[in-house]
């Protein structure tokens, strides 16, 4: 039975690394999307540039996310192995049914979706820590907002900056900075969202008896930010072309005002240990710079499309964590 149990846990730890691989996958398109666009990069570069920022950023960020994720948004006390499963299956199914969508949705959402249902489907609604809910429900409005707001506002002043130097300098200096805030932004993405699944394991593997103290050993950080990172070099080529063609034409410049919009943000985020949607800050971002030009220069039928795909990612995450966890539970109890 221990051998059992111990091969369980190891499998779920599997499947929580492969959700993060596809949470690269998926997310893969926010790092790349705007340095792509703007020919700054090739598609594969870009992905090889983003995927060792998402690698690194762990020197950088601490565990605040996690810890989060982990034991502030879930009673811990009714987390099993087994509601660790059913909620990384509710997860993965979301990101793969948006990713066959193109639909650029949160990956970040989608597991503590998967998380919430699997967790209500055991113990019901007393499970949920509201003080951990408010301020992530609180980002799925704010990081949008905010991300637009600074992309605005900083292709604003850098278009003041440089309005009488010639275009082909202005364009060569941007396509430079733009390097420097693509990797700021997939510094931030890693140090964010790979936070997300080392708290769920972290969950797994203190219910299981493995720790004595809910702490985030050296192990998990380093396995998170390698899957998350490979996610990303696979890339997430429908949703690049949702992201960096879809809402609004890009030059270079506005590339790099979306992508430093976008890192300020979530650096500030990661800071306070939300688990920010970095999906949800450059699409509105990218929104903010098309705006700064003209309001009409942002397609927003398709922002509307995608706002839709935000509302619906926890409850959408959370019914099929729920509904796996008593699928299997009415198979037999075979966990």
């Amino acid at each position: 039975m221990a051998t059992l149990s111990l091969a369980f846990v190891i499998f779920i730890i599997l499947i929580a690394l492969a959700f993060d691989f596809t949470n690269g996958m998926h997310d893969a398109a926010n790092s790349i999307a705007t340095v792509v666009s703007t020919r700054v990069l090739t598609p594969r570069q870009a992905v090889v540039w983003a995927a060792f920022f998402n690698f690194v950023a762990f020197l950088i960020f601490g565990t605040g996310v996690a810890h989060t994720i982990g034991k502030g948004m879930i009673d811990i006390s009714v987390v099993t192995p087994f509601v660790v499963f059913t909620a990384l299956l509710g997860a993965i199914g979301w990101n793969m049914f948006t990713w066959y969508m193109g639909l650029p949705t949160s990956s970040s959402h989608a597991l503590i979706g998967g998380y919430a249902g699997a967790a209500i489907a055991k113990a019901g609604s007393g499970v949920i820590i509201s003080q951990g809910w408010v301020k992530t429900v609180a980002f799925i409005f704010v990081a949008p907002f905010l991300g637009m707001l600074l992309g605005l506002l900083f292709l604003v002043i850098t278009t003041r900056l440089v309005h009488k130097k010639h275009p082909a300098l202005i364009n060569k200096w941007a396509r430079r900075l733009q390097l420097l805030s693509a990797a700021l932004y997939s510094l931030g993405h890693g140090g964010n969202d790979a936070q997300k699944t080392m708290g769920i394991i972290t969950s797994l593997i203190y219910s299981a008896g493995w720790l004595k103290t809910f702490h985030v050993p050296l192990w998990v950080v380093l396995s998170a930010h390698a899957a998350i990172a490979m996610g990303t070099i696979s890339g997430g080529w429908r949703i690049v072309k949702t992201m960096g063609q879809k809402i609004t034409k890009l030059r270079p410049i506005d590339g790099f005002c979306a992508e430093t919009a976008s890192a300020i943000s979530i650096f500030l985020a990661t800071h306070m240990g939300v688990p920010v949607s970095t999906t949800h800050v450059i699409t509105g971002a990218i929104s903010g710079v098309g705006a700064a030009k003209r309001f009409s220069a942002v397609h927003w039928g398709v922002t509307l499309k995608i706002v839709w795909a935000w509302i619906f990612t926890i409850p959408g995450a959370a019914l099929i964590g729920g509904t796996m966890y008593f699928i299997f539970s009415a198979v037999g109890k075979i966990f």
